[in-house]
Parts: structure tokens; sequence; C-alpha cells
């Protein structure tokens, strides 16, 4: 089983709040869902029953010790590297023009139409 799979579990059990447990982690609603499915197919058993106010069934408060336990003892996620600041790189269009003359057309050329 995959860390980051059983961080997210162990989150959504503290918390038993779908939005409030995605928020914390960061991570779309849609994507903890998925989440809970793939541990429940990995599993065999349902870990939260999800009629009603989501509570832990049997199974998944056994498992939500397992979960802690392997969490504890894996080290801590990488953290994320953010992009550096910047824009668009715009492409050269060509030598560039003297200060004096910019903004006027090239002679013995067409202007451009759009």
């Amino acid at each position: 089983m995959k860390i980051a799979l059983l961080r997210r579990y162990v989150v959504l059990a503290e918390t038993l709040h779908f939005p409030r447990a995605a928020e914390q982690l960061g991570i779309p609603l849609a994507s903890l869902y998925t989440t809970l499915d793939k541990l429940e197919a990995e599993v065999g058993h349902a870990l939260i029953n999800r009629e009603g106010t989501p509570r832990l069934t049997n199974v998944g408060t056994l498992f939500l010790a397992e979960a802690r336990a392997a969490v504890d003892a894996a080290p801590p996620p990488a953290p994320k590297t953010v992009a550096p600041a910047g824009g668009k790189a715009k492409a050269s269009k060509g030598k560039g023009r003297a200060p004096i003359v910019k903004g006027q057309p090239k002679p013995y050329k067409k202007r451009q139409g759009r």
C-alpha cells in the first residue's frame, strides 16, 4: 500500500468529513473518494460507511490503527517545489529596430495586416 493513500485515509478517518479532509490535504474531493475506493478494494472490505453521516466500520477502525503505525514509521513527505515566478517567454521577432524609428514602418515595405 502506498503511504500517500494511508496518510489520506488517516486524515479522513480523524475528521470523518470528506470536504474538510480534502481541504486539509489540499487535494480535490474526487481524488479523496478515489483514494478511499482504492483502499477499500485493496483491503476487500468497506472502511467508511458513507450512508448519512460518515462513520468508520469495524474493519475501518482496525485498519486505522495499522495505517497510523505505517504513517508514523514512514519518512515525512518531500516538500513540494514551487516553480519560479516569471512570465511566458516571448519569441524574438527579428533584429529589432533602433529606438529612433520604433513605431514607424520599414521603408519600402507594406504594413502587415492583422
